[in-house]
Parts: C-alpha cells; structure tokens; sequence
C-alpha cells in the first residue's frame, strides 16, 4: 500500500511538472511573439532604456572582476603544466581560446543570473502578491508586453556584450600573470594568441550569451509571474531564478557546444589542426 501511494505521489509530481513546463513554453512562445510581431509596443526607450542600464552598465563591475580573475588563475594554475613541457610561450593561445569559446560566456551568464535573475523575479514577484500585474490586465494592459519583453530583450543584448568585455578582461589577466610574473614573451603570448584563437572562437562564445541571456530573462520573469503569496514566496522564487538559471545555462551550454562545435568542422576544418602546429 506504501509503495503504491508513492508510486501515485511521484506521478503527481510528474504530471505537475510536465504541466508547468508547458505553461512555461506558451509563456516564452508568446513573449517572442510580442518581441518579434509587435515590436513598437515595446522598443521604447521608457520601457527598454532601464533594463538595458539594469542588466548591462549595472554589472559591469562584477563582469570585470570576474574575467580578471578567471584569467589570472588560468595562468597561475596552467604555468607550471606548460612549463613542464617546455610550452609555456603557447599559454596564450590556450587560455584565450578556452576563455573565449567556454569560460567567459558561461561565467558572465552565471554572474548575469545571480545579479539580474533573482532581482527580476523579486520585482515581478511583489507585483504579483501585491496585485499589480491583476491591475495592468484590469487596465487592458498586457503584463508581458510591458514587464517581461523589454527584460527580455535587455537580458539577450547585454549578456553578448558583456561576455565580450569579460573576454578581453580575462585575456588582460591572464596576459599579466603570464608576461609580468613568469617572464613569457609578450610577443610570444600575443602570437600564438592570434594562431589559435580564430574568428570562429568569440563568435562561439557570443552565440552561447545570447541564448543564456534569454534563458536568464525568461526564466527570472516566469518565476515572478507564477511566485506563491506572500514574502517568503517571492524569496523562494528569487532563489529559484537563479537555479534553474544556473541549470539552463550548464544545459544550453553543452547542446550548443556539440552544435557549434560540429558546424564549426563544416565551415572551418583546419582551425582544430592549428592548435597542433
């Protein structure tokens, strides 16, 4: 009889989630509907110009001391690798590759989900238990269109551009480590630097950042909208946006890199080769 209620039980909460995955689906269909369809009901500088400063401008101190740092330790820790093989003048173009085509884009991302997300859920989410959002729809105004549009549109425009900035940063560190403590060569850091890392490797990257920006902000505004009463519910469903964040961006991560990966062979089968020669 156990058995069988928890055979049931697990059921139920099969069915739960399959249910709101679903509804999650339609949320994110019809939010790039309205972005793509109607886009003068939302590129406006009143609606779009803040989140762009929210997401963006906002996190450029926490990017940057990301990158430098990620960088730095690459270097530190790869060094004495390189060295033992009487490579190290290659370090260059090993860290910058990784930085640019893994590292950068899915640090940046986590740091944009753990800033960005958990606030965004948090500002839906006390609209939403204080009936907000009830009073927007009362108004014949389209909560989507109006609140999670630009949040998203911010969240896939500035996460590229601040993987980028994340990317040049982590290069600077890792330059420094490598040239100024452990005396490589600047110009053997640099050469082998534009050797390895191909037009192909920061276009990688960016595609990656504009998917997890989406993610980002879909998610952070899903949980917002859907977030129990009350103020311990629009906490869990802060914490929450910054999981499942966190979760769609290690999982986006490794589906695009096979795609990625494998439409990169087809467009440009000698760059793999380059890292050999």
């Amino acid at each position: 009889m156990a058995a069988s209620e928890s055979v049931t039980g697990w059921m139920h909460l099969l069915q739960r989630r399959i249910e709101g995955f679903g509804r999650f689906t339609s949320f994110a269909l019809r939010s790039f509907g309205l972005m793509i369809v109607q886009p003068s009901s939302w590129l406006r500088w009143r609606l779009l110009g803040p989140q762009l400063y929210a997401v963006g401008v906002a996190s450029i101190p926490v990017v940057a001391i990301t990158g430098v740092f990620i960088g730095m330790i690459l270097s530190l820790e790869g060094y004495f690798q390189f060295a033992s093989i009487g490579q190290e003048n290659r370090m260059g173009g090993i860290i910058n590759a990784s930085v640019t085509r893994q590292i950068g884009p899915v640090l940046a991302a986590v740091m944009v989900a753990g800033r960005v997300g958990g606030a965004l859920a948090a500002e839906i989410g006390s609209m939403r238990v204080t009936d907000q959002l009830d009073a927007m729809r009362a108004m014949a105004a389209d909560p989507i269109r109006i609140l999670v549009v630009p949040r998203v549109v911010a969240c896939m425009v500035m996460t590229p551009l601040l993987t980028l900035y994340s990317d040049l940063l982590g290069s600077a560190g890792a330059w420094f480590v490598t040239v100024k403590i452990y005396d490589v060569s600047s110009v053997d850091y640099w050469h082998f630097t534009a050797n390895y890392v191909r037009w192909w490797d920061p276009a990688n990257g960016l595609v990656k950042s504009v998917f997890f920006g989406a993610s980002i902000g879909l998610i952070a505004c899903w949980k917002g909208f859907t977030c129990a009463p009350g103020a311990s519910g629009v906490g869990r469903a802060s914490t929450a946006a910054f999981v499942n964040s966190f979760l769609a961006i290690i999982a986006l991560n490794l589906v695009l890199a096979e795609f990625l990966n494998t439409l990169q062979f087809q467009l440009d089968p000698q760059g793999p080769a380059q890292l050999l020669s």
